[in-house]
């Protein structure tokens, strides 16, 4: 990723969870926006991801929507987005 993705104020625990790993571009970008439609704002997603593409493609489109983003290395290669739905 070219910018580091914001950071999440919020320690509260995530709202749901979404494992995405193993999962094609576009529809892993596709699957955690409709899990985020489904959340309150402010509320929280974690979504695993395969490192690389994934993980970028996800992040920029969700950054693009106005979204803040954690991201976490997992032991197993993979990545952790944490997505703090934005408001409204």
């Amino acid at each position: 990723m070219n910018e580091p993705p914001g950071e999440i104020q919020n320690s509260s625990p995530p709202a749901a969870r979404l494992d995405l790993r193993g999962t094609p571009c576009p529809l892993n970008f596709i699957r955690s926006k409709l899990a985020l439609e489904k959340l309150e704002p402010g509320a929280l997603l974690r979504v695993e991801l395969d490192a690389g593409e994934p993980e970028r493609m996800v992040a920029e489109g969700l950054r693009g929507e106005g979204h803040q983003l954690e991201l976490q290395r997992l032991a197993d290669g993979a990545v952790a987005l944490l997505i703090h739905r934005r408001g409204g």
